[in-house]
């Protein structure tokens, strides 16, 4: 993850989900009333939100990399699978039932945070079967 474009794509990506996740229509507003989603009300708390996920990711991915190249491998394909797992839930639950009327974009926004978590281990994985064994 040292290629500064996959940054530049990953903070592109936040803004947009933030921008995504804080506009619901109306139905989706007060769902986000209803439910008490202060998280997500406005751009900046939005932006907050998947900006303090995706750093989490970051960090978790960062941490496991210290532990060396069999290890980090391992964890990070557990990892990887968890969140792969993570984004169909949220695909297939946001795409049905009383979500489906939240608007386009907001199930885009909710859709697209656990696969930011997923581009995030995937690229940490990667990374760590391209790198090389320490001697």
């Amino acid at each position: 993850m040292r290629n500064p474009f996959f940054y530049i794509l990953l903070l592109v990506l936040i803004v947009l989900d933030g921008w995504l996740l804080s506009h619901p229509n109306l139905i989706g507003q007060a769902g986000v009333f209803f439910f008490d989603y202060t998280f997500l009300e406005t751009v900046p708390k939005a932006l907050a939100t998947v900006s303090g996920v995706v750093i989490a990711a970051l960090l978790i991915t960062w941490v496991v990399w210290q532990l060396g190249r069999p290890v980090s491998t391992i964890l990070l394909i557990v990892l990887l699978a968890a969140s792969g797992y993570y984004l169909f839930q949220s695909f297939t639950h946001y795409n049905g039932g009383i979500y489906k009327l939240t608007g386009a974009g907001f199930r885009a926004g909710a859709v697209l945070l656990p696969g930011l978590v997923v581009l995030v281990f995937g690229a940490g994985l990667i990374d760590s079967l391209q790198r090389k064994p320490r001697r």
